[in-house]
Parts: C-alpha cells; structure tokens; sequence
C-alpha cells in the first residue's frame, strides 16, 4: 500500500445534503418540509405539542426525588490502587491520602470527597484515609495487613 492509495472505508463519509438549491437536487422548492402547516415554518419548537391533546408527559405519573444537596463522590476500587502501587506511581509505606490521589493521578478531582470500594485484589499493606469506604474494602485493607480509616469514622470517635 503506498500513500497515495489510502483512503476511507466505503460508506465511511457522506455528501452534506444540500437543501433548496433546485430541483435537480431532489431537495428542491419546499426543502422537504412538504406544503404549508406549522412544520413548513421557520421558528416552529413543537417539543411534544400533541395538537391539543393532554401531553404525553402529563398524562404519566411522576416518580422519584432527586435530592438538590446530595453528595457526589469519586469513586477508587481497591484493584486500582494496588495497580498504582505496583507501578510505583503510590508509595505504600507512606499514608495514602486523597491529596496522595489526586497528585498520583489516579483520581482528576476530590468532589465531595473520595469513597473506596473493594473490588479486585489488594495486597498491599498501606494506610488509606478517605472520605468513605464500603464495608468489604475495609475488610480487604485489614485482611492485608493495613488500615483504612474513613473521615466520618474519624468524627464519631
């Protein structure tokens, strides 16, 4: 293959469908919008307008909450940071910390905090200090033979 000989898949690129520019364009006259009515307008925002029949949006029910000053986490599984540990981007021996994370590069950005789930393997004996943890990533860091200490465990003792 020589360089000259590359190019797209086919199918890969279409032409931009030019509208009202003639009939032989087959997109001539209306533009494919058809004759008059509201669609045939400029400026129509129809959005579930159902011609005056009740919206399908109201006529369903509404479940559900979404609470307006919930918490949002970063989330880090315990396989992850074992994986920065053996690539020598975290040092076990000293205490792991969120800032120790974010400076790793292994989390872009704290949020409300971080919050440690136990997922995939962990053998490092490391201290870790988190906003939170689940329950089965503080049994794995202890089976290890370290701690993972949480920020809201830390306030209620």
């Amino acid at each position: 293959m020589k360089l000259h000989e590359l190019r797209d898949n086919d199918g890969a690129t279409r032409r931009k469908k030019r509208v009202a520019r003639g009939p032989g364009s087959g997109k001539g006259k209306t533009a494919g919008r058809g004759i008059k009515g509201q669609t045939s307008r400029s400026g129509v925002a129809l959005g579930g307008y159902e011609g005056g029949q009740m919206p399908l949006f109201r006529r369903l029910p509404k479940r559900g909450f979404n609470k307006p000053n919930r918490k949002d986490f970063a989330v880090v599984n315990l396989a992850v940071i074992q994986k920065f540990i053996d690539a020598g981007k975290l040092d076990a021996a000293q205490p792991i910390t969120e800032d120790v994370l974010v400076a790793s590069g292994l989390v872009r950005r704290k949020l409300d905090g971080i919050r440690v789930l136990g997922k995939g393997p962990f053998t490092a004996k490391a201290t870790i200090s988190v906003t939170g943890a689940s329950a089965s990533a503080v049994q794995m860091v202890a089976d290890a033979g370290g701690t993972l200490t949480t920020t809201s465990q830390a306030a209620a003792e």
